[in-house]
């Protein structure tokens, strides 16, 4: 039979040349969409990673608010009952903490050994961040320093004017003006309920923070003759006795250390307390530094602001007691760096502190080339210290 449609022969199937035109028109529609969907995913990281920086920026700037703006409290009213500048002397379970018999763990290891009571202090190391020490306690009793009449019969025993609304447990610190030590001590009721005994007058101390005294002044030469009070801090296991350090690893994470380390088990190594009573706070975070608020006239009102250093040294500043009630305000600058590596260099190779003040108090943080690949992001807070504006005129 003929074939009456010889044409649907040669159309059948499709040539090669055909087939790679079809396949090229393909890899070019699917590269498209992949680089689409890269590059929207890249945006999202980087968004992602910026979010995340600002989010850390400002729990970093909460942190600070919430440890530089109480600083002060349950002992600045005893400026002037020997607290301010005294030698903190600090036993834990019979051992001594402060002053410290040897260095404190990095990033900390430039603060000094032997520490004074002040609201706020900022040490500035030769390298690295600055460390923000912040000192305060809560204490439902009230921030007022009781007198210490004499001790009562006891070397653990104080005679005071009352008791009154002190309970075991609670933390406090024992100054005398003129003298430069000062002792940390816990209520300890022995059994007993001390609040009730005759004209609620007698005070037993004992527990984990029950210190004799220092080889200088022992408990007993602190308070006899007079002039010595006992100002509560805080309880102990409420978290309220907060003498805390602030600064930044080698990690890139700001990290905190309780002085009073109240963390652990109580017969815990000083170098195990150390570990457990140091914590981070927030990663990514490059550098920090610090300035000192300070009212130099003692009329409430700021003046200027200094850098820790020379004059307003860590150790000047500790030896002068009204350095320390000069301090009205602290601003604190963190660089915060995003979690995103970038495919090409995005940061300046180096970035400035608190460039709108005094170019002597400029500080520029540099960027090495990794981190010029990340978005960094500089977060600056001003705090005051509302328990140092409290207190009436020098």
């Amino acid at each position: 039979m003929k074939n009456r449609m010889p044409h649907l022969a040669s159309q059948r199937g499709l040539t090669l040349v055909e087939l790679l035109v079809a396949m090229v028109i393909g890899l070019v529609v699917t590269l498209a969409v992949t680089s689409v969907v890269v590059m929207g995913e890249q945006h999202k990281r980087t968004t992602t990673g910026t979010n995340d920086a600002n989010q850390s920026g400002n729990y970093l700037a909460y942190v600070f608010d919430r440890a530089i703006r109480s600083a002060g409290s349950g002992f600045a009213q005893a400026w002037n009952l020997g607290a301010f500048g005294c030698t903190l002397i600090v036993d834990r379970n019979g051992k001594q903490i402060l002053p410290r018999a040897d260095a404190f763990p990095a990033p900390f290891a430039s603060v000094p050994q032997t520490l004074q009571l002040a609201p706020l202090l900022i040490d500035r190391p030769a390298e690295g961040s600055d460390v923000v020490i912040a000192m305060s306690g809560n204490a439902a009793s009230g921030d007022i320093g009781r007198p210490i009449r004499s001790s009562a019969g006891a070397d653990n025993v104080l005679r005071m004017s009352n008791t009154i609304g002190l309970s075991e447990g609670d933390i406090g610190i024992i100054s005398r003006e003129g003298v430069a030590d000062c002792l940390i001590e816990q209520v300890k009721g022995d059994g007993a309920v001390f609040a009730d005994a005759v004209g609620n007058e007698t005070l037993p101390l004992g527990g984990l923070y029950y210190s004799t005294g220092s080889e200088a002044h022992s408990l007993t030469d602190l308070i006899d003759g007079g002039g010595a009070y006992f100002t509560t801090l805080g309880r102990a296991g409420a978290n309220n006795v907060q003498f805390q350090m602030f600064s930044v690893n080698t990690s890139h994470a700001l990290v905190s250390y309780d002085l009073m380390l109240t963390s652990g088990a109580v017969a815990d190594p000083v170098a195990d307390l150390d570990k457990k009573n140091q914590q981070m706070v927030s990663d990514g975070v490059i550098e920090m530094r610090a300035l000192y608020g300070i009212d130099s006239t003692g009329d409430g009102v700021f003046d200027s602001w200094v850098a820790p250093s020379g004059e307003y040294a860590i150790d000047k500043m500790m030896a002068s007691p009204a350095k320390m009630r000069q301090v009205i305000a602290v601003r604190v600058a963190m660089v915060v760096r995003s979690g995103t590596f970038e495919k090409e260099p995005i940061s300046p190779e180096g970035i400035v502190l608190f460039g709108d003040l005094a170019e002597a108090l400029h500080i520029t943080v540099p960027i090495d080339d990794t981190g010029k690949h990340f978005r960094h992001r500089v977060v600056e807070t001003t705090i005051p210290l509302r328990n140092m504006l409290l207190l009436p005129p020098s």
